[in-house]
This record gives structure tokens, sequence and C-alpha cells, in this order.
């Protein structure tokens, strides 16, 4: 078995609170995580440097897709070679394969937490970060051969739609991976989180993770973005943390506009109680 434990979820979901949480949780410390010290906390396998030795030398962002796939198993086994002990590393890559090649190399993994979000509130925050209106957001979600575009920052991700990658992830249960819905992350933080320390065998210490609850909080997470800006922001956005709350479609999406994601994603947003009343 590998060192690393995946914090995966679609874009928009809670991966960067959930890393938040962890990154208190296992400092520990008196005042909240910075948010450079969130963004570092979790490895990101999609940082361009790690694929450059593995395509000799060359620019990460002007590697071919089919490329990027072929070495992304050996950036995932050197992730894990270069750690002691567990790693977390976030990804938004689905659990499946491009080109032939696996998007997560199984051998160096130990587990995963999945974060699944309503849809709906996913558009509305792609609107926000990507520079999307709401159809073409919809789309987006939609596809099945959507993958973010390599960039300074991150080698292309590949995404799929929206329902595929839930299902990839999901679909069947494994004792090592965690599901977490994000609305019960905010209903029922304590639950949530006490499910992800249970995972990468965390003693349970109800203080310590309370603490680490509220220096996590949107609002406090917010306030440093203020104070100190974040480097995962887009530059379409004002802000990364940017509402945080649910149900945010309500105010955003028409009728049909709801009509037609839950035509797309039907099956998915049924399994987790995604479908609102009277649709």
């Amino acid at each position: 078995m590998g060192r690393i434990v995946w914090i995966a979820s679609y874009p928009k979901s809670g991966n960067t609170w959930m890393r938040a949480f962890l990154a208190n949780y296992y400092s520990h410390a008196g005042k909240p995580a910075s948010l450079e010290e969130v963004s570092k906390f979790a490895v990101s396998e999609s940082h361009p440097e790690r694929y450059r030795q593995y395509a000799g030398g060359q620019d990460p962002a002007s590697i071919p897709y089919e490329r990027l796939a072929q070495v992304r198993p050996q950036v995932h086994a050197a992730i894990a070679a270069a750690s002691p002990r567990t790693v977390f590393a976030k990804s938004h890559n689905y659990m499946g394969r491009f080109a032939g090649y696996p998007l997560h190399n199984l051998q160096a993994t130990a587990g995963a937490v999945y974060i699944v979000r309503n849809p709906l509130d996913v558009a509305v925050s792609m609107m926000d970060h990507f520079g999307l209106n709401a159809d073409e957001a919809i789309d987006f979600m939609a596809n099945e051969e959507t993958a973010t575009p390599s960039n300074e920052f991150s080698v292309a991700e590949f995404l799929a739609s929206w329902s595929t990658h839930v299902s990839s992830w999901t679909a069947q249960r494994h004792p090592n991976i965690v599901v977490l819905r994000y609305e019960d992350m905010l209903e029922r933080p304590g639950k949530a989180f006490q499910a992800v320390l249970k995972l990468v065998n965390q003693p349970r210490d109800a203080k310590r993770m309370n603490q680490a609850i509220k220096q996590s909080s949107f609002r406090r997470l917010r306030s440093l973005e203020d104070q100190h800006g974040f480097g995962e922001r887009s530059y379409h956005s004002r802000r990364f943390f940017r509402s945080g709350s649910r149900d945010q479609w309500r105010t955003v999406l028409s009728r049909e506009q709801v009509e037609r994601m839950i035509e797309e994603h039907e099956d998915q947003m049924k399994r987790f109680d995604y479908i609102p009343k009277r649709f």
C-alpha cells in the first residue's frame, strides 16, 4: 500500500476547506493556519515542476495531454516515495484513465477523501471562478471531455462530466475512501471531519477538532484572504472564498437551467439527494 491520501473533488466542491481543516488540526497552533500553509499542507499533484523532469525538461504548460497522462503515475510514485509517512495530495482528476493511463497511481495510494457538492451550487461557483455564464457552466459540467488547461500554476486535470467524476469515486464503496457531502460538512462538521481523522488513524481529540473547525470556518478563511490575498484565487474572481453557503443556485439559475442540470445528472443527483422539491 502507498502513502498518498487523496483529497479529491470536482472543482469548487470544498477541497480547500478540507485542506484548511486538516492544516489547522495537524498544526494545533494557537492561531489559524495561514492560507499559504493551507495551500502547502496537501501536495498539489498537478504542480508543473513535478512533471518537467519526467518530460525531458519540456515546459510543463506545453506538454501534450497524452504525455501528461503517461508520466502522471511516475509523479505520484515520487510523491509517495518522498514522504516517510502518510501524505495528503489534492486532486481534481476523476478516478479513471486518460489515453489508457491511470489518473491516480493506486500503488502509491493509501486512501482518499472525496467531497461531493450539489452540482447546482457548483455551477454557480464555477461561473465566478472560471468566468462563465450559467449556460456555459452547465455545458462545462456535462461535457465528458472536460479538462482544465495547463498553465504556469497547474498542468491539465481531467474532470469528465460532473456525473462521471462523482460516480468514478463513489459508485463502489471502499473502506479506504471516505465520501462526504459538502452540505453535511456545513451542518455537522464534527461528524464529517471525525470520519476523515479516523481514515488516517488520527486519535479523536474533541477539543483539538473543535478548535480546527473554528480556525477553518468560512468567515475566518475569507478574513484571511481579505487581509493577505490567496494564491489559488482565479483572475476571474474578486475573491476565492466568495460565499461558501448552500442553495445559492436559487437566486441565480432559472427553472429551465435547473431542469437542464437535472436532465444531465439525474442519477447522481438522486443518489446524493440533490434534486429540489417540485422538480
